[in-house]
Formats: structure tokens, sequence, C-alpha cells
């Protein structure tokens, strides 16, 4: 089993039922086992102007599955939640990136892992930061916290917003 960390983000239409559902359809694969969640973020749009904020999150899960095989659960998850992807960095109905696939780093044509702008974009490094302990070290040796603290400051904000309907605000730890 290798343990993989998910970045979630949505911007069109319900945004945080998008999030549920993409957790809720992990929860339910045969082949994933959900580990942890971080919190839910509300962060300002990176790409083209005139967008609504997002809402980002992380997902740590356990899985069986080769590299190329989640990413096609993951594809799935995003058109199931009705994503077209129309306008790079445009808004989405569900974006659902690979981040981190155990300690293995990736580089093919269809596939980048640790994901390419992992480093650059602090509503990722943010909730990844709720799952794991600052000192944790990515596969290139560089720490957590360091890469926190260097990346770009996008406004973003925690909400109390929960994973479930009926839940308690908050996270689970992996």
């Amino acid at each position: 089993m290798i343990d993989s960390y998910l970045g979630l983000g949505a911007n069109l239409g319900d945004a945080l039922g998008a999030l549920r559902g993409a957790h809720q359809l992990l929860i339910q694969h045969p082949d994933v086992i959900v580990t942890g969640t971080s919190a839910i973020y509300k962060t300002a749009p990176v790409g083209p102007p005139g967008q609504d904020d997002y809402l980002n999150a992380a997902i740590a899960i356990r899985s069986n599955l080769n590299a190329d095989r989640l990413l096609d659960v993951l594809q799935h998850l995003e058109h199931c939640a009705g994503r077209q992807r129309l306008e790079r960095w445009g808004p989405r109905t569900l974006d659902v990136d690979l981040l981190l696939y155990g300690s293995e780093v990736i580089d093919s044509p269809r596939l980048t892992v640790p994901h390419p702008r992992l480093f650059e974009r602090n509503f990722v490094l943010l909730p990844l930061r709720d799952l794991l302990p600052d000192e944790w070290t990515f596969p290139d040796g560089s720490v957590l916290s360091d890469r926190v603290q260097a990346a770009p400051q996008n406004p973003i904000d925690r909400t109390d917003l929960a994973w479930t309907e009926h839940a308690a605000p908050g996270q689970m730890r992996a």
C-alpha cells in the first residue's frame, strides 16, 4: 500500500458539495483508504481574473493502485463533478491533483509527481501541512515548513466548513 496525498479545489457551482462528493467517492472506492483530511480553506483564485474564490483542501489516502491507475480514479472524480477543461487555471467544478505518491518521483507525459507547482501554491501546502508534520521531507530533500514559508502568499483563510453535512468542523489526521 502506498501513502498518497491529494489536493482538491473548486470554485464553480456547489464547491463544498464537490469536495464532499469527491471525499465520499474516495471512501467508497474499494482500492482506496482515506487516512486523513485537512481543514477546508477559502482562497483567492490564481489564474484568469474574474473568478470566484476557491475552496481548497487535501486528503491523505492509502492505496494499492499504481500512480497511473490512481490518476484515472482522480479524473473520474472530476468527471463526476462535471469538470470541463476549457481554460488553463480557469474556474472549475472540481480539481483533484495527485500531489505525492509515496516517496516516488514520476515524470511521464501523463503525470508529474510531486505535483509540478506544489511548492508555488500556499493553498496546496497549507492543507498538506494539516496532514503532515512540519519536519516532513519531500523526495527532493526539502522540508515542509521551509516550503510553506517560501511559497507565494496567496490570500487564504481556514474555514469552519465540515467534510460531511452533519459533522463538526475540523480535520482528521493521518
